[in-house]
């Protein structure tokens, strides 16, 4: 390649002219590093500014420049794209990431976003690539739904525009496709699926969207110790193909971002994950010398101060928390012997916070039965759910990985608005 003519079709990063010879960034997005092109200031087309879609003809050399390997010796450039630079908001300069909200049709352009979006796509492929390694079906499941997983209520309500009932039920944009990947595990053996949720959550801080994207998986013949297996080996499995494959991006975003976000990816590859229980969690934290603002009891919920502390201080180490009290979690969580307890697990990393949800499911009809009553939840909305149980039913096992939180964790970004192309959020919807 070194010495051979080249073309090439890129967007303008900025210009240096000294009025004999100019230097010009260019990229095309599949790089984190700009390529530095060297051309006579009067080959420069007019109107050749920042933000400008060029192609050019030229020779690849060797650099004498530090910090770079080769540069682009221009013979011809071709102006394909002007960008006025009197409204063009992206400017020569270190743009805020507040500033860079306000245009999702545009932040895109910077090299932050670039790195990030770099990123999501690679970390989308990889988890499809554990899956085939392990050997699940990817399915689909439906956006439209008439049930509520997490009985939270939290629903989008789908309406048809003249007002009448589309589908002859009520109808919402789903927040799981838990029920509906347990009927294909249930046959299948072991599925997963990665598609978008919705959650109508009126929350507006920086780790909450409205519209999202889920990675669930359900196994049949799995147990909350396997369920811990798999989603612990997925979550190194992911990260360590990110770290050896987009070293750069990562570089790249430490540099700009997260000064320790290299050291925090390394320690959790190179730190074997904590198993504790709930109940563990919790003497663990009451007996800590900790003037915590929610004082640790059994039956709350953990906190992220709680999180914190257990990852950062104690263990110094990934954690997952498993067996978390009945009255707390879903109704479709198996119940342990001893009644107050359920196969749930939680994954918290370091530095981030909780990542994977999951549990053993209820596979027995009657307790099942018991816990939607206990919940309030009318049985009769779930008949399909409920013949689960009532033909062939085995133990099976799933879990949740938002993957924005993924990425986000990736790429040390600390808004999960800055992880998703276009977010959805309250109160936030751009043309």
């Amino acid at each position: 390649m070194l010495n051979s003519m080249v073309e090439i079709s890129a967007w303008i990063r900025s210009i240096r002219d000294n009025g004999r010879i100019a230097f010009i960034d260019i990229q095309d997005g599949s790089f984190a590093e700009a390529l530095q092109v060297v051309a006579e200031s009067s080959e420069l087309p007019r109107d050749c500014h920042n933000g400008a879609a060029v192609l050019v003809r030229g020779t690849l050399v060797k650099s004498p420049a530090r910090g770079q390997n080769v540069e682009l010796k221009a013979e011809q450039i071709f102006l394909l794209g002007n960008c006025p630079q009197e409204n063009y908001p992206l400017q020569k300069k270190q743009h805020s990431l507040d500033f860079l909200r306000s245009i999702p049709h545009l932040r895109i352009r910077t090299n932050t976003f670039l790195a990030v979006a770099r990123i999501r796509s690679f970390l989308a492929q990889a988890i499809h690539r554990f899956f085939e390694r392990e050997q699940y079906y990817h399915i689909h499941t439906p956006i439209i739904t008439s049930s509520d997983t997490e009985g939270t209520g939290e629903l989008f309500s789908v309406h048809h525009k003249k007002g009448t009932s589309f589908f002859g039920t009520p109808s919402y944009l789903t927040v799981s496709g838990q029920l509906a990947a347990e009927t294909h595990a249930l046959a299948l053996g072991k599925v997963y699926t990665f598609g978008p949720t919705f959650r109508a959550e009126n929350s507006n801080t920086n780790r909450h969207l409205s519209e999202f994207w889920m990675i669930e998986a359900e196994a049949a013949f799995l147990d909350i110790g396997g369920l811990i297996e798999l989603s612990t080996s997925m979550l190194y499995y992911v990260l360590y193909e990110l770290y050896k494959e987009c070293i750069e991006d990562i570089r790249l975003l430490s540099t700009l971002h997260t000064p320790e976000l290299i050291e925090q990816i390394e320690h959790l590859l190179t730190t074997s994950y904590v198993r504790i229980s709930y109940t563990e969690a919790i003497d663990v934290l009451k007996s800590a010398k900790r003037n915590f603002t929610f004082s640790p009891q059994w039956g709350m919920d953990i906190q992220t101060e709680h999180e914190k502390f257990l990852c950062e201080i104690h263990y110094k180490a990934p954690v997952v928390i498993y067996d978390y009290p009945r009255a707390e979690k879903a109704f479709y969580m198996r119940v342990n012997d001893d009644q107050k307890t359920v196969a749930a697990m939680d994954i918290i990393l370091p530095y981030f916070g909780e990542i994977v949800g999951g549990s053993q499911r209820e596979e027995r009809y009657d307790v099942l039965l018991c816990s939607m009553k206990e919940q309030g939840i009318n049985p009769s909305h779930y008949t399909s759910y409920l013949d689960l149980r009532r033909f062939g039913s085995v133990i099976h096992a799933g879990f949740g990985l938002g993957f924005e939180r993924l990425v986000q964790c990736a790429t040390g970004m600390r808004n999960i608005r800055d992880v998703i192309p276009f977010p959805r959020a309250p109160g936030l919807i751009p043309d």
